[in-house]
């Protein structure tokens, strides 16, 4: 059984930085891509960042150059590092897999694409505070 995990969630000044994790267990045949999305109130559910089979990242444009995500293969854990906070970062952070063969993160920005995903973590709550 796959399961994914989150935690690092918490409420942060703007301006401030927080790491999220994600522990993943139960895949066995494939690596698959692994990553973040986010649902804040009132809007659908959109790709952060994700991390092919072979670790290559993808993010969205409005994380660029102040999101981090990381892949630790032997400890499977997959990292989301969010510095420079903004009040529009507020939401829930899910981990998400797909499993597919040949996946590529760069597509998790298209609209409705997160019902593709294969596997969902619950959710860690990131609240950045203006």
């Amino acid at each position: 059984q796959v399961q994914l995990v989150e935690s690092g969630g918490g409420s942060v000044q703007a301006g401030g930085s927080l790491r999220l994790s994600c522990a993943a267990s139960g895949f066995t045949y494939n690596t698959p891509c692994v990553g973040w999305f986010r649902q804040a109130p009132g809007k659908e559910r959109e790709g952060v960042a994700g991390v092919d089979a072979d670790g290559s990242p993808s993010y969205a444009d409005s994380v660029k150059g102040r999101f981090t995500i990381s892949k630790d293969n032997a400890k499977n854990i997959v990292y989301l590092q969010m510095n420079s906070l903004k009040p529009e970062d507020t939401a829930m952070y899910y981990c998400a897999a797909e499993l597919a063969i040949g996946c590529y993160p760069g597509s998790w920005f298209e609209e409705g694409y997160y019902n593709g995903m294969d596997y969902w973590g619950k959710g860690t709550l990131v609240f950045s505070s203006s």
